[in-house]
């Protein structure tokens, strides 16, 4: 099979740098639609979007690592067409007190596991950034879905977990997306044509180029954000997410939330003009 699982489980990849400034924070907010039919004098759009006051939507510190899944496609043991591979599992934790807005840092990653899911292979990709003088600042872990390559008979790994009550949510918060919202969000780093290109995302099965998943996932921070914090991001440590199918840009992202105890949301995402799940066996921690 393409791929080499003992050469790559435990496989660490080349370093990778990223540096960002105030401006780079704003233009993540403003592709998450930060401001869109929001009061744009509210705290809610002014700590996001002015650097007097600016502060990071936490989600940000997925940013600097994503570069880490381009690194895998050139990682040993694993010679796999970049067209079968799916995200399809994300969990972020912040490891400081607060994400800052400006920051030189390395991000270094290496493979956790490969799991044999029957029609495709889930390789579970750990990345931890850092400042440049060491001081940690967040972890991410990729879910990534290799369509074709299961059935090697390894383990199926854990289950999803996290799964909703019984119960209506506790509360629900709802953003609208805007048509050129996925031309905005690729800006700040996410440039896979099936975002933009009408033809490559034919290719994908897609009338039209859909909204990238990670932006759907901001938003679903957002929410814990304003429902459950109380406004303030450094309340978020961490949010873990299995995404389930595509938004298109214009469509509403309702997150619907469960309290389950003082620091631990279970989530689940909508589009509220289908009805459609699309992200699901998600859990918010805060702090």
């Amino acid at each position: 099979m393409p791929i080499d699982i003992d050469a790559v489980v435990g496989q660490e990849l080349d370093s990778i740098p990223f540096s960002w400034t105030e401006k780079d924070i704003i233009l993540y907010a403003l592709g998450l639609g930060v401001g869109y039919k929001e009061d744009v004098v509210s705290d809610a759009v002014l700590d996001y979007t002015f650097e007097q006051r600016l502060r990071a939507i936490p989600t940000w510190g997925t940013i600097p690592a994503f570069p880490a899944l381009g690194g895998l496609l050139g990682a040993k043991g694993f010679d796999i067409n970049p067209m079968m591979i799916l995200h399809g599992e994300q969990l972020f934790e912040v490891l400081c007190e607060e994400i800052p807005t400006q920051a030189d840092t390395l991000t270094k990653s290496k493979v956790l596991a490969v799991y044999d899911k029957g029609k495709g292979a889930l390789l579970r990709l750990e990345a931890v950034t850092r400042t440049t003088d060491d001081n940690p600042l967040f972890r991410n872990e990729f879910g990534i879905f290799v369509r074709g390559e299961g059935g090697f008979g390894g383990e199926s790994g854990p289950p999803p977990g996290n799964e909703k009550p019984e119960r209506d949510p506790d509360c629900s918060v709802e953003y609208p997306t805007m048509e050129h919202q996925a031309i905005i969000y690729r800006l700040s780093g996410d440039l896979n044509p099936l975002h933009i290109d009408p033809q490559f995302a034919a290719m994908g099965g897609f009338d039209r180029p859909i909204l990238h998943g990670m932006c759907t996932y901001g938003n679903m921070a957002r929410a814990v954000i304003q429902a459950q914090c109380g406004g303030d991001p450094a309340k978020l440590e961490s949010l873990k997410a299995r995404f389930a199918s595509p938004v298109m840009p214009g469509q509403t992202i309702v997150t619907d939330m469960w309290k389950e105890s003082d620091t631990e949301i279970l989530l689940e995402a909508r589009v509220k003009e289908t009805g459609a799940t699309v992200v699901k066996n998600a859990k918010a921690t805060i702090r």
